[in-house]
Order: structure tokens, then sequence, then C-alpha cells
């Protein structure tokens, strides 16, 4: 009776003559491993969606001038009092000092993955008898591109920034009533310049597409009163969740204001955070019940077998042989059930994704298992199928063979 063989064949056919409990709890497996990968699935999409729609119209980390500060108030001998009482400095639109050197060193960043200055300050656009209060932004498209994807973004137009050119967010269009080679008068820092639109862009965001001017960084320099300036550098990293060490990095090491998406998007971040908890409670909430449902069936099987147990252990079967007959049994429905289970989730997404959709017929966001998550998952299915029978398993081997054949 030696060799795992033995083993196999004894524990395949224990639970070939519990048919009924065997598929019971191959159910239960299958769908605890089917709601811990669709609920997986489920939040890794939502997530994945909600930071592409928040930083597809930002920079992950951005560096701006230091604010204007009021010195310190003096203190006057306390005979005299002292100046407590002080006001906030009104802020002016500041360049990045040495911003054109510190560009090259910030590419070298092996986490950076694009740069891009950027001047940016408030203005008007004009056309015929209607205004709208706008945000004037100066980039090179090429750079800004690489940071925010505004080529994807277009839904009129040839995205294009020459002298004279302009892109526009589609709200902003729409109220001013212009398309794509109509032209605009935009007013800033005591300038008026006429931009011909290139492009309307969809930034994601209805505030954004109601006051975005695009054009480029030198008109902006000059309209805005800073040539040669820069009012910010934004930077794109190669990993997003890299953000706030970066930004806690580049403090210490430049005299700048430096913002990640995570300080700028707090409510966000915490979101998200609850979010992956709540998904991690899920997950051992129902291991824990796959663990005692597969050892409350194996512990019953153990109790219908005393007599076979007690029979293969007269023959010559060993404590160590009679342990690893209900482990393996607890390997298999593991195994069956996270087969299963991963088919079940599979057919979840897919109605998911056909059924639930946005008011524009698209789905609300793609969602899918990778291969990656269903072997984890599998694992830890026939892990926890092993886990669950160690104590049937440890009271089968420890019974009297002699008492098992008498009863």
């Amino acid at each position: 009776m030696n060799g795992l063989g033995f083993e196999w064949q004894v524990a395949l056919r224990f639970l070939r003559e519990g048919r009924q409990q065997t598929l019971l709890i191959i159910v239960g497996v299958a769908a605890g491993v089917a709601v811990i990968a669709y609920i997986s699935a489920l939040i890794t999409g939502l997530q994945g969606n909600t930071l592409a729609k928040t930083l597809g119209a930002q920079a992950h980390v951005s560096i701006d001038a230091p604010d204007d500060v009021v010195a310190p108030a003096m203190d006057l001998p306390a005979s005299r009092g002292s100046v407590t009482d002080t006001q906030p400095r009104a802020q002016r639109l500041r360049s990045v000092a040495n911003w054109q050197a510190l560009v090259p060193l910030l590419e070298a960043h092996p986490a950076i993955a694009a740069v891009s200055p950027i001047v940016s300050g408030a203005g008007l656009a004009v056309r015929g008898e209607a205004t709208q209060a706008i945000a004037l932004m100066g980039v090179e498209l090429d750079r800004y591109d690489r940071i925010v994807g505004l080529r994807s973004k277009v839904v009129a137009g040839v995205p294009r920034l020459g002298p004279g050119e302009a892109i526009i967010g589609s709200e902003l269009a729409h109220d001013l009533g212009v398309r794509p080679g109509d032209r605009v008068s935009v007013q800033a820092g005591g300038v008026d310049e006429p931009m011909r639109v290139t492009a309307v862009v969809d930034l994601g965001v209805k505030d954004l597409n109601r006051r975005t001017v695009i054009v480029p960084l030198r008109t902006a320099q000059n309209m805005l009163g800073l040539p040669g300036g820069a009012t910010s550098i934004d930077l794109a990293l190669r990993d997003v969740w890299t953000a706030q060490a970066l930004a806690d990095e580049l403090r210490r090491q430049l005299p700048y204001k430096v913002e990640s998406w995570q300080e700028s998007n707090v409510q966000l971040v915490t979101a998200l955070n609850a979010q992956s908890i709540s998904t991690m409670i899920i997950r051992v909430v129902v291991v824990v019940v796959v663990v005692l449902g597969i050892a409350s069936v194996l512990v019953v099987s153990v109790v219908q077998k005393r007599r076979e147990i007690g029979i293969l252990r007269a023959m010559g079967a060993t404590r160590g042989q009679v342990m690893r007959v209900f482990l393996l049994q607890g390997a298999v429905v593991g195994a069956f059930g996270a087969v299963l289970g991963l088919l079940l989730a599979t057919g979840m997404i897919f109605l998911f994704t056909q059924f639930v959709r946005g008011s524009d017929g698209q789905p609300l966001f793609v969602i899918d298992l990778p291969w990656g998550l269903a072997l984890q998952l599998g694992l830890l299915a026939v892990a926890c199928g092993v886990l669950a029978a160690i104590m049937p398993a440890r009271r089968a081997a420890a019974m009297d063979p002699a008492q098992a054949i008498r009863i």
C-alpha cells in the first residue's frame, strides 16, 4: 500500500461514494471563488476607470513656484506689546525659476515618463456678444499630450498649436457657438489675441470643458506677461501610485511647491482605500466560509467512513497515508470548485459588460479577469481545501482500527 497512487484511489473513491456531499461542497467552493473573482475584477475595473477619468486631465505630480509669503510678525518689547495680526499676501503669476535647466533633469529620473512646462492664467474668450471666463493654458503640444493624452480626447477638428491657434473645451465651444476653423478673441493680461480654433476636446470633466483654452506656450507667455517663463511643470509617472513618494523626494530637493495627485484628490484616495479594505474583508469572510464548509463535510465523511478507515488501517495503511487521503480530498474539492467558480465569474463579468451600460450605450467601464488573479484564486481554493481537511485528516488518522471495525 505504498505510494501516492493508493491514496489518490481511496480519496477519489470516498468522494464518488458521497456524490451529493461532494457536489454540494464543490458548488459552495465555486460560489466563494466566483464571488471573490467577480468582486475583485469589479473593484479593480471601477478604480482603474475612476483613476483614468481623474488623472486624464491632470498631472501625476505638479511643480509650481513657491507662494509669496509675508515676513513673520516683528516682536516688540514687552512694554510696547507685539504685532501679531498679518494678512496673507495676494498671489501673482510667478515663473518656476530655472525651469529650462530643471526639465532635462526631471526627464532623466527613472520614475518619470513625461515632463511638460505650462503657463496658465485667467482670461476671457469673446465671440460676438458672447463672453466666457476661461483658464488659459500655454503648452508644447507634444509634451502635454504625453501628460494627459490630449489627442485622444479630440471630438472635432485636428489638434494643432501653431501661432494664432487654440484648442478649446467642448462646453466652451458650445457656449460660444464655435467649431474648428472659427475664430475666437482671447483676452488675458491686458492683451487681446484672435485665435483660430483647430480642435475641440472633451477632458472628461464638465467644468474643465467649459473653461479650458489651450494655446502655444510662447503665446501664453506673452499674453500673461511671463516671457520665457513657466508657472508650473507637470509630470507623468510610469506608476501613478509612486506619485506621493516622488513628490516627497522632489520637495526635499527643490525649493518649489510640489504636489502629487493624491494630495490634490484626498477624498478620492480615501474612497479608493475604503473600497480596497471592503474588498479585502469580503475575501476574508468568503474564505472562512469556504474553509468551514469543506471542513464540515469532511468531518461528516470521517464519521461515515469509520469502518472503511479501520479496514485500511488493519490492512497496513499508515497514519500518514490515511491523513493524505483526506488532504487529497480537500485539494480535489478545492481544485474542482476553483475551475467551476472561475467559469462562473467569467460569465458574470460577461453579463455585466453586456447589460450594464451608460447613457451612450457603451459599458460603464471595462472589467476583466486577469490570468494572474485567476491563478491566485485557484491556488487559494486548493490551499483552503487542504487547510480545511487538516482537522478531519488528523481525526481519521488517530482512529484505533480495532474499535473502528467493531462499530
